[in-house]
């Protein structure tokens, strides 16, 4: 059953049939309820859509409520959906079931504050080094502060500094305290905050640390490879072990031409197999 407390062409609360209707942030919303049913491709794809954009940004909370705190206030949206509604337009790429992001295009943050130019990213020793050009041409000033999230995709996970740097210093250090954050895939975005946080820039991609990992088709090729790979030296061996007696005559010569085709056959198709150790 439904309330009306403003009277019956009020916004009701609660269910009418299969409808509920309900306040969200100040905004009257009404929602389906009951089981769905089978759904269509383009509802596959914006499921696989919203979870890849979920698993970038969910461990970047923190950060995304700073971010998006000026843009979201006075909407109906928090934070969290500004930076999903941005991400899920610009930084997908590919289509259902193979969605996945393009690093390059994430977007953290939207302001008219300066971003930095020439940044630039390294390893160290148990953390990474940043840099960038202190340098103002249109509004900002040495105080404002260094935002950085650095992205680990592999293992949906993030670490978050609010607070790196001012832009004055022109450089900084970013500590990593687990060892396998030094060895796995990183991304790395900065942006940059006023100091009363009243003004932000737009988000820049400083770039990627310790590559890519492989795709699940890529390793497959691989594995491929390596099967095919071991066949063909398992025929090799037995050539070049019977090519002299064929020589020489000692051996059928129609088990012998099989054995030569399928070692040129397997000899060619690796020359073109993709999933070759580089």
């Amino acid at each position: 059953m439904a309330i009306c407390k403003v009277g019956p062409f009020g916004h009701p609360s609660g269910k009418i049939g299969n409808m509920v209707f309900y306040m969200l942030n100040g905004q009257p919303v009404c929602r389906s309820k009951g089981k769905p049913g089978k759904p269509s491709l383009k509802q596959l794809a914006n499921r696989q859509a919203m979870a890849v954009a979920m698993d970038l940004l969910k461990p970047m909370k923190d950060f995304i409520n700073v971010s998006f705190k000026r843009e979201s206030e006075g909407s109906v949206k928090n934070p969290h959906n500004l930076a999903t509604s941005y991400n899920k337009k610009q930084a997908l790429t590919g289509d259902y079931p193979n969605i996945t992001i393009d690093y390059s295009k994430v977007i953290l943050s939207k302001g008219t504050l300066e971003m930095a130019a020439d940044l630039k990213v390294s390893k160290g020793t148990d953390g990474l080094n940043l840099s960038w050009n202190s340098s103002i041409a249109e509004n900002g000033v040495e105080d404002d502060i260094l935002m950085v999230a650095v992205s680990h995709p592999t293992k949906k996970r993030a670490s978050l500094f609010l607070n790196a740097a001012k832009r004055g210093d022109g450089s900084c250090f970013v500590p990593l305290d687990r060892e396998w954050m030094m060895t796995a895939q990183m991304e790395v975005y900065v942006c940059l905050k006023s100091a009363n946080e009243q003004l932000i820039s737009d988000s820049a991609y400083v770039g990627n640390v310790n590559g890519l990992p492989e795709s699940s088709l890529e390793k497959a090729e691989k594995e491929h490879y390596k099967v095919i790979k071991a066949r063909f030296d398992q025929v090799a061996t037995e050539y070049e072990h019977k090519k002299m007696d064929y020589a020489e005559g000692v051996i059928e010569t129609k088990a012998f031409r099989y054995l030569e085709k399928e070692y040129q056959v397997l000899k060619e198709k690796l020359k073109h197999l993709p999933g070759k150790p580089s």
